[in-house]
């Protein structure tokens, strides 16, 4: 936790390497100071296949996954510094947005919640 998810059109990967862009949005989450240390990911899907608005060429999205708990403020804060240094990077693109969106804490599980040692429901058991 947190999930950091960028879709993007095939030819923004000619642009900028995908280690790139996808450290752009790691080095934005981990400067945040709202995640543990080594719980941030990031991952990138391209896609060969899409369809935009007429003279638009390309897009990039970013679907950001936290867990509850953080204020409005901190969630608006982390969605506008990932598009601005996206948009520093990518100066070109056509479409390029942010979401952050909430895991409930009641209905999140993961392996550290289900280890049988993990008597205190530490989400982060064993990292």
């Amino acid at each position: 936790m947190p999930h950091f998810i960028i879709e993007c059109s095939q030819d923004i990967l000619q642009q900028k390497a995908p280690d790139e862009i996808m450290d752009a949005v790691y080095s934005v989450a981990e400067s945040a100071g709202l995640f543990a240390m080594n719980d941030i990911k990031v991952r990138l899907q391209p896609y060969q296949y899409y369809r935009l608005g007429e003279h638009k060429n390309n897009f990039l999205h970013v679907f950001g996954y936290i867990m509850q708990g953080r204020s409005t403020e901190q969630k608006t804060n982390l969605s506008k510094q990932i598009s601005t240094q996206l948009t520093e990077l990518l100066p070109d693109i056509s479409f390029l947005s942010v979401s952050i969106c909430e895991f409930e804490a009641a209905t999140y599980s993961n392996k550290a919640l289900i280890n049988p040692e993990n008597k205190n429901h530490d989400r982060h058991f064993g990292l």
